[in-house]
């Protein structure tokens, strides 16, 4: 199979307009294109809907459907708002605390930068409640290749026992340290 990358990533909004509007002010999208049926074209039903995309960069394309016929948008109750999210790259820590500001300028509330080793965040939400994240890698030489690496004994333990392995610990212990190919 020869995958080359996402076509689009799709959710749900409350407002096609408000959704567009959101994304060119605040993250500098461009509206790329909206497609508008009366019937869902994969199944024939009645269901109007507006399907927006918006350009993320680098042929990377985040897409909408308002669906004014369907209940209510709501969210996972089961799942924590902090594990849905999307997350866009930003090139440096410079672009990612300028954007910060710009975002609270706009009256929008922004947690962060958290610190996460391989790279820093900052979250906040869109207003459909989806909650969005912008990172700027910062990991030293050698701290993927490390992760890579360890990755399959990682899954292996957690599939066993459910609870978090100590192969990345250096990630978030600051008692300890990573040096190239080899953890302090």
């Amino acid at each position: 199979m020869d995958i080359q990358g996402f076509h689009h990533v799709a959710y749900r909004c409350a407002n096609a307009k408000q959704t567009v509007e959101f994304y060119q002010q605040v993250l500098g999208m461009d509206f790329q294109l909206a497609i508008a049926e009366d019937k869902v074209p994969s199944t024939g039903e009645p269901d109007p809907y507006m399907h927006i995309f918006m350009d993320a960069g680098n042929g990377n394309v985040l897409a909408f459907f308002e669906l004014p016929q369907s209940p209510d948008m709501g969210s996972d109750i089961n799942t924590p708002k902090w594990v849905q999210h999307i997350a866009f790259k930003v090139p440096d820590m410079e672009t990612l605390l300028a954007t910060k500001e710009h975002i609270k300028n706009l009256g929008i509330d922004v947690l962060g930068p958290i610190d996460h080793t391989l790279f820093q965040s900052i979250y906040f939400f869109d207003p459909n409640g989806h909650r969005l994240e912008l990172a700027a890698d910062t990991a030293q030489p050698g701290m993927l290749e490390e992760l890579h690496r360890v990755a399959p004994a990682m899954l292996e333990e957690w599939d066993k026992t459910k609870r978090a392995p100590q192969h990345a610990a250096w990630l978030h212990d600051k008692t300890k340290s990573f040096k190239k190919g080899t953890v302090v």
